[in-house]
């Protein structure tokens, strides 16, 4: 069986505050008179479709043999955590506490990552307290535009307090910080989606885990977990060059390799064929990898494909389908118990 540690939600919670929108993602009226979710890069979709639904998801899950699925807010559902504080905490609230009711309906079957109000850092550090003491929250989504660098990841220190306090997991997802300009390329250039979708996002990616594991960021936080998605970027057919630039610029430092190899940081491997896979094993270890599948049948038929192609042994294939999210999840389970009893 398997834990789907990347599972993507689009929560009907906040309809009505779609409604009220002026921009897109909002909810307005069609020609016909039928509402629907119009957003930038999807179009317009039916309400009946715009949202996710419990019982057809847990259909897919019974099909494709995935035994727990981890919730996190889609992208396009994100833009409620960079509204101003007074309406950003309320909706990332509501989606809280519908996650957690999902999760408490359906036990072992859900997990989920909070939604932050992200304009106050502060204040997303007293919502993530307070998630985390729901029933089925083992932690929060973050954008990871707040590590592309070291300086940049400062502003995450009280999240990552949470998180470590709490033995809690932040899962570090592509995206942009409130009032950052995202996507990078506009909608009128050629091969915008491929542009923004892969060659970014994985550039992106790779600076976040240079941040996270060729730094001292993370010394501070030894019981927090953190997950990147999407291998972390590019690393695994980057790491060469950089080990190769390690030894000519700086012969008496740990080579990246080594580095990323050592940090306590866990992979998804969402979105990557069987190549990729095994390039990942390789620097990071299968120890170190989860899977993914963005919460889609087709995310998990190719999921499923990749790693049954990929040449990395049973024991390596069982950690990533299982055993690594299951120890994660035991140890966010265990630190919930022993809060829950003190």
């Amino acid at each position: 069986m398997m834990i789907d540690m990347h599972t993507h939600w689009r929560p009907a919670d906040v309809a009505d505050a779609l409604r009220a929108r002026t921009r897109e993602p909002r909810i307005v009226r069609n020609p016909d008179g039928v509402e629907v979710l119009k957003s930038p890069r999807m179009g317009e979709e039916p309400l009946a479709r715009a949202f996710d639904d419990v019982d057809f998801h847990l259909a897919r899950m019974d099909r494709q043999g995935v035994e727990t699925s981890v919730l996190s807010l889609l992208g396009s559902f994100c833009w409620i955590e960079a509204q101003p504080l007074e309406e950003s905490l309320p909706l990332c609230r509501t989606v809280n506490d519908g996650l957690s009711a999902i999760c408490r309906k359906h036990p072992g079957r859900f997990a989920a990552y909070a939604a932050l109000p992200l304009t106050d850092i502060s204040a997303a550090a007293a919502e993530f307290e307070r998630a985390l003491g729901l029933p089925g929250m083992i932690g929060a989504q973050v954008p990871g535009n707040y590590f592309l660098t070291r300086k940049d990841a400062e502003a995450m220190r009280p999240l990552l307090d949470v998180a470590n306090r709490h033995r809690a997991c932040l899962f570090i997802h592509h995206g942009p910080r409130p009032g950052d300009t995202f996507p990078k390329v506009a909608g009128d250039i050629d091969n915008a989606r491929r542009r923004n979708g892969t060659l970014d996002m994985q550039a992106s990616l790779s600076s976040v885990m240079t941040t996270l594991c060729l730094t001292d960021y993370l010394a501070d936080y030894p019981d927090a977990m953190i997950q990147v998605h999407n291998l972390g970027g590019n690393l695994p057919y980057e790491v060469e060059r950089m080990d190769h630039r390690c030894l000519l610029d700086t012969p008496d430092e740990e080579l990246p390799s080594s580095r990323f190899r050592k940090a306590k940081v866990y992979v998804d491997c969402n979105s990557f064929g069987p190549r990729a896979i095994e390039a990942g094993v390789r620097l990071y270890g299968a120890e170190r990898t989860v899977c993914g599948t963005d919460g889609t049948e087709f995310g998990c038929d190719w999921t499923r494909k990749a790693l049954a192609e990929a040449e990395i042994g049973e024991e390596a294939r069982e950690q990533i389908l299982h055993r690594n999210a299951a120890t994660m999840l035991a140890h966010i389970g265990k630190a919930q118990g022993e809060r829950a009893a003190a």
